[in-house]
Parts: structure tokens; sequence; C-alpha cells
């Protein structure tokens, strides 16, 4: 946001900017946890052994996965989608939540018992880390070949943020030596991702096309609102959701 705002203070001045807050984080914490489970239990991959005839008769660790019960879970931005995340998590019987950012948010990490911690040590701890952070200078580039070096060879790795927040040719080294166990994004760079890309190839990561606000209700909503706030701005008013410089 800070990015945004610093944009539009240059090449906008005068210019009223609408946006959309607080109406994608229902959306989106639900994709996130839908991505996760997709991911940790190999749902793709389990779904193209059906297809392709690979599914004969049962065995002891086929397509075996990681579950959620017991487990440690940290989060790169408790913002309102982190905490959201974490809220539907905890059914699950996760063990503990780990997050990190910018400052300690302890009013949020109160409602799931999440202890703040640095980004280094949530990479070691974690079985599960989620990236639901801003993109800021801090954290282009985040999620990188040191990152991923301290996560457990068992960890799966969860991107909804940014695809920018991540170093794409580290992350595919780490999938494929085995350092990470698998990883699910919603996010890449650039979008559409081509479709020729090595990360399409590996059988341990879930890509999505960014939809983690794609629900009809969600969509709808952030339409009625983004109409309001051009009709205000047209007839010289307030608009619902500005964004103040």
């Amino acid at each position: 946001m800070d990015e945004i705002k610093k944009r539009i203070f240059i090449y906008c001045r005068g210019i009223k900017v609408g946006y959309t807050p607080d109406v994608l984080t229902e959306a989106t914490a639900e994709l996130s946890v839908a991505l996760l489970l997709a991911t940790c239990r190999r749902l793709p991959e389990a779904m193209q052994e059906v297809k392709n005839g690979g599914w004969k008769s049962w065995s002891p660790m086929w397509m075996c996965g990681y579950g959620l019960s017991n487990s440690t879970v940290g989060i790169i931005g408790l913002g309102r989608i982190g905490l959201a995340i974490a809220q539907r998590l905890r059914p699950f019987g996760v063990k503990k939540f780990l997050y990190t950012g910018r400052k300690p948010r302890p009013e949020r990490a109160s409602e799931v018992d999440a202890e703040y911690i640095s980004c280094d040590k949530l990479a070691q701890e974690s079985d599960f880390v989620i990236v639901s952070c801003s993109l800021t200078p801090e954290t282009e580039g985040l999620c990188n070949k040191d990152f991923f070096g301290r996560m457990k060879k068992t960890s799966v790795f969860i991107n909804i943020s940014r695809g920018s927040a991540v170093n794409q040719e580290d992350l595919y080294q780490a999938l494929t030596s085995g350092q990470i166990a698998a990883a699910g994004l919603d996010v890449t760079t650039p979008e559409p991702l081509p479709i020729n890309h090595p990360l399409l190839n590996l059988k341990n990561c879930v890509i999505l096309p960014h939809i983690g606000s794609a629900t009809y209700s969600t969509r709808n909503t952030m339409s009625i609102l983004a109409v309001n706030n051009l009709l205000k701005g047209l007839a010289g008013e307030e608009m619902p959701s500005e964004l103040k410089i």
C-alpha cells in the first residue's frame, strides 16, 4: 500500500483514487486453506493418478502427504487475511501458530495464540509456511534460497500474497532438490505464468491462476464498491473508500 501511495503521489496528483478494502479477506482466506490442503495432501497429483491409470490397488505409503494435526504453521504477515487464515486452520488441530512481519501484532496474535518470531526462525520451525504479507521493498524476494534452505525437508510452502515475494528460481531448486516437500501458489511472476515454465512440470507444486477473490459474492461486492467510488468521485463527493495520500 505504501508503494501504491508513492506512485499515485508522483503520477496522479489531483486525481481521486478509490479502492475496495476489506472485501477480499474471507474469500482469500478460504482459498488459502483450500490450496494448503490440496498441496499437502497431494490432491491434484492423486486426481491425475486416477485419470491416467496409476490407481492400481491399495499400498501403505502410496500418495501419502502431510497433515495439519499437531503441526506448526508459520504465517508471514498477520494482517486481516493472515489472521483469517489462522482462524480457519485452528479447527484442523494445528498445535502452534508462528508469525513474522514488520512489527508484532499482539491483539491479532492473541486471537489465535500466535507467537511473534524472526523470519529465519519461522522458516526453521514451521511445518507449513504461508506468505500473506504486503509487497514492499522489504518483502520483495523475501523467500529465496536462504529462506528455503532453513525450512524443513518435510515443509510445505504456500504463497497467496504477491509473486514477487518469492524468488521462483530458488523455489524451483528447493522443490526439485528435496529441500522442501511441496509448494502451492495462487500468485506468480509473471501472471499469467508461461505454460512452459519449469514450475508447471513439478508434481509437488500446485499453481492456481490468482483466484483468491474468485467467489460470486466477493466479486459482486467489489464491483458495487468500485462503481459507487466512481459515481461519488465524478460528482465531486467523498468516495465510500478513497485512498488517502
